[in-house]
């Protein structure tokens, strides 16, 4: 009996007998013919097998470059804020960003805030520790935020909520191979590698403006500990009227930029298999990218694949993750079974879950909390369980008494880049600051549209899409104990055409 005939089927489908056994049997049996040694058991495809694949040099750089685009993606989505940093507003390590009002679209940054002026800086501790001075929090405003590592993995919460519980202090960042002493006074920090980042809201005190939120973040310093006896001149940059384009490149530059952070950054064991697969693709520690025709195909189709595939993920998948089961909210802080963005646990590493909350957000807390000082509730269907969709206008109503004891805020983002939309306007926000210039209801609350046109007469009540998928986002700053248990449920979106 030959490998066919064994293999054979009733025309009805039905697993057929050989040598008058059940081939159920024979799976857990030596067969007859690998007994007579005519054929090992193992070793080679079933009877008639052909390859799927026609050239498989291409194939093996595909499918490594795609699964390295979700591996990198918390890195390469930090390093993209850094390239336009040094790249496109001409700063340097330890200038710190002090946006003097809110955040515009020129800002084009994955699910920015435009309620709160932004700070931000970068260092690179082969260069040696560097001193971070922060601010006491009180009555002139205070910072919430984090420092990063290359990896965008919190090592520092900064703040009320922070190491420094609000009374500021200096923090001093050392390097993975940092084997000095701790000078006293300082907070510790060490980085598991080199180059580090930070970005903090600067929120207004009651009573307080977004001019004082500015010049209260121009009390921060950064230096390098060498520097510490006599500090430079600190400089800040104010960005607000310029174009800072922070978001991951999407074709061949995704790879370059991986190479970049790839080359400056300890390998850590649990990479060691992935950065041998990179090195097929031109991306090698210690070497020039030089990634020959074949790579450079597969890599820009396998970097276009990745981008749609987390775009479906998100659409079937995330979609599924409501806050309150009869509402369609999505946390925008989606976190790991030990309520961290590590994604790391002792026998694995889940790739696509950590590409996908790096994909839509950046500089998580080390830990939620049951108590987090932020909620972000992403609204991704309609009330009906519809995906938004471009072009369409939506509303929402907004409760008079929200369960915040900061403030609320309602962000618009393009659903394809998780950035600001561009409009005639700018605006991007409308929010709790925004209420008394906005049409009430009757019973107080305000009612809220997104879309590519304002109903007649609410435009004050309006945020524009332009055409643009949108993905509206609220969020609770100080969310009360309301909003924490989920007694409070936010109303959902409704279509109006």
């Amino acid at each position: 009996m030959n490998r066919r005939e064994f293999f054979a089927t009733t025309a009805a489908g039905a697993v057929v007998t050989a040598y008058g056994v059940p081939l159920l049997e024979l799976a857990t049996a030596t067969p007859a013919f690998a007994q007579a040694g005519t054929e090992p058991l193992g070793g080679h495809p079933p009877e008639g097998a052909t390859s799927s694949v026609k050239d498989f040099n291409y194939q093996i750089k595909y499918q490594r470059a795609f699964e390295a685009v979700l591996w990198n993606m918390p890195a390469i989505a930090i390093y993209s804020f850094r390239r336009a940093t040094f790249n496109d507003l001409g700063m340097k390590d330890n200038d710190i960003i002090t946006y003097s009002h809110t955040a515009t679209p020129r800002l084009e940054a994955i699910t920015a805030n435009s309620s709160t002026p932004y700070i931000s800086a970068f260092t690179d501790l082969s260069k040696g520790p560097a001193v971070l001075e922060v601010p006491a929090a009180g009555s002139d405003g205070s910072l919430y935020g984090q420092v990063v590592d290359a990896w965008q993995f919190t090592i520092a919460d900064v703040g009320p909520s922070g190491l420094d519980k609000g009374k500021g202090g200096k923090y001093l960042f050392t390097a993975p191979d940092f084997k000095g002493k701790i000078p006293k006074g300082y907070l510790h920090v060490a980085s598991p590698n080199y180059r580090i980042a930070f970005a903090f809201r600067s929120v207004r005190a009651p009573g307080k403006s977004i001019e004082d939120a500015f010049h209260y973040a121009q009390k921060l310093r950064m230096y390098y500990l060498s520097e510490a006896d006599n500090p430079p001149k600190q400089k800040f940059v104010d960005p607000s009227d310029r174009r800072y384009p922070t978001l991951p490149f999407y074709d061949e530059r995704h790879f370059e930029d991986m190479h970049a952070i790839m080359s400056v950054e300890p390998v850590k064991e649990q990479d060691k298999v992935m950065m041998g697969m990179l090195k097929s693709l031109g991306v090698e520690k210690g070497k020039p990218f030089q990634p020959d025709e074949t790579a450079k195909r597969a890599m820009r189709q396998a970097v276009v694949d990745a981008w749609f595939f987390l775009h479906w993920w998100f659409d079937t998948e995330m979609v599924k993750r409501t806050y309150w089961p009869d509402r369609h909210y999505v946390s925008l802080l989606q976190t790991d079974e030990n309520r961290k963005f590590t994604f790391t646990y002792d026998d694995r590493i889940d790739l696509i879950e950590r590409a996908a909350e790096y994909f839509w957000c950046t500089y998580m807390p080390k830990v939620l909390s049951d108590t987090p000082a932020t909620h972000y509730m992403v609204a991704l269907a309609d009330k009906d369980g519809k995906l938004l969709e471009a072009g369409k206008t939506y509303k929402v109503d907004v409760p008079k008494d929200m369960p915040v004891k900061q403030f609320w805020a309602l962000t618009v983002y393009d659903r394809m880049t998780f950035s600001f939309i561009y409009s005639d306007s700018d605006r991007t926000t409308l929010s709790s600051y925004d209420v008394d210039g906005m049409k009430k209801n009757a019973d107080g609350e305000v009612t809220l549209y997104v879309g590519p046109k304002a109903p007649d007469g609410l435009e004050s009540n309006w945020i524009p899409t332009s055409g643009k998928r949108p993905m509206p986002t609220m969020r609770f700053y100080g969310p009360t104990e309301a909003m924490n248990n989920k007694t409070f449920k936010m109303p959902d979106f409704e279509r109006m055409d």
